[in-house]
């Protein structure tokens, strides 16, 4: 596995933490406000430990996207989002949470995602398929939230004894097209700059509601699909996002955001940290693995109000594409969102194309998303965006 350091230790060979009992054990006193250090420490165990999963099946993913527009990332789960998942959801063993190892591919359009996806499922990649088929497809049916796109879950399966103690981990693989992704990275934005968490459902229910509102006119806007509000007309839609909009000023908000260039961003072993007060991006990045987990640990100990996340990819460019919240890049949203509503606003169905320039998407020649609207954006974007 690559970026693993040799351990023939009797830890390396048994599951990572201890067991799956002790694990889940540690997982419930973190639930009951209880946890000791060594619950602590074999939570870590464990965590750490999907780091080479991870990086192992973003290689079988990456093999597959060679010569296709799609960007590739990994990502470590935050421990305070792990641990607010467990308070969340009751119910929920850690040892069978699915999503701490996760891997992200973006695609031009839902075409080229489902072409990708089911090509994928078809191989016999040496790892299971957890769940069936439609069962994370929050495309063809989107969360209440507005979220859209499709997850998978495999457990990964080793095939040689080095990583034998690996087997039963879990990675999940996270499909998203640009306009989804755009969307997904204002949601997560917002958090940052308001007192909401639209992600999770918190917070100012007019937040909430104007992000809804807002993936619903991408999605027929620019993918002719349909999102969490399928049976609001398009002259309905518009109309309560740019009331909504009125009263929070979220795109004024978002606008007056500052996207960080991210100039040399390293592509292994990369720990993203955003800072609220003052506003800031520190980008570290670590010889192995192992340091970037330890200093990730470490980091999580010291500062838990900080946003921070271990992250890696084939480039820089698609470190800042697939991360863009960390970087504060909204763009992307606000000029989908205009152009979302001024073609709902006509309420005519054409055949609409968007340049890949204006996504900012990485790679070279010219890349379009493909659906099926179209309608020329207004030569002065005051047409309808006045206040």
């Amino acid at each position: 596995m690559q970026d693993s350091e040799t351990d023939n230790s009797e830890h390396a060979q048994r599951f990572p933490g201890g067991s799956k009992t002790r694990v889940n054990r540690a997982g419930d006193m973190v639930r009951m406000g209880a946890a000791s250090d060594d619950d602590l420490r074999v939570i870590e165990d464990w965590r750490s430990a999907h780091r080479d999963v991870m990086t192992d099946f973003l290689g079988i993913l990456n093999a597959r996207a060679r010569g296709k527009k799609v960007v590739l990332a990994q990502r470590h789960k935050r421990k305070n989002t792990v641990f607010d998942k467990l308070l969340r959801q009751p119910e929920m063993s850690l040892a069978r949470m699915d999503d701490i190892a996760g891997c992200r591919l973006i695609f031009p359009s839902i075409q080229t995602l489902h072409k990708y996806r089911n090509a994928l499922q078809k191989e016999n990649l040496g790892h299971r398929l957890k769940n069936p088929k439609d069962k994370y497809d929050y495309i063809f049916k989107p969360k209440k939230n507005g979220y859209r796109g499709i997850h998978d879950v495999y457990e990964y399966c080793a095939s040689g004894p080095t990583g034998k103690y690996l087997s039963g981990l879990f990675v999940e693989v996270q499909y998203r097209t640009y306009v989804q992704h755009a969307w997904a990275t204002a949601n997560e934005v917002l958090s940052t700059v308001t007192d909401s968490q639209p992600k999770f459902d918190k917070g100012d229910e007019r937040i909430l509601q104007a992000m809804k509102l807002a993936s619903e006119i991408l999605a027929r806007a620019h993918e002719s699909s349909k999102g969490p509000l399928p049976t609001t007309d398009d002259k309905t839609l518009v109309k309560e996002f740019i009331r909504l909009d009125k009263e929070l000023d979220l795109i004024k908000t978002l606008r007056s955001l500052h996207p960080n260039p991210g100039h040399g961003i390293p592509v292994s072993n990369v720990i993203l940290i955003y800072k609220k007060t003052p506003p800031e991006l520190d980008i570290r990045d670590y010889a192995t693995a192992s340091d970037a987990i330890n200093e990730l640990f470490q980091i999580e100990n010291d500062h838990p109000d900080w946003d921070v996340v271990l992250v890696r990819a084939a480039s820089a460019q698609f470190v800042r594409t697939a991360f863009k919240n960390y970087f504060s890049d909204v763009r992307d949203f606000i000029d989908l969102i205009e152009k979302g509503c001024s073609i709902l606003a006509q309420s005519k169905k054409r055949s609409f194309l968007i340049p890949a320039q204006h996504l900012n998407l990485p790679g070279q020649g010219p890349q379009y998303l493909a659906p099926e609207r179209h309608a020329k954006g207004p030569r002065n974007k005051k047409q309808w965006w006045s206040r």
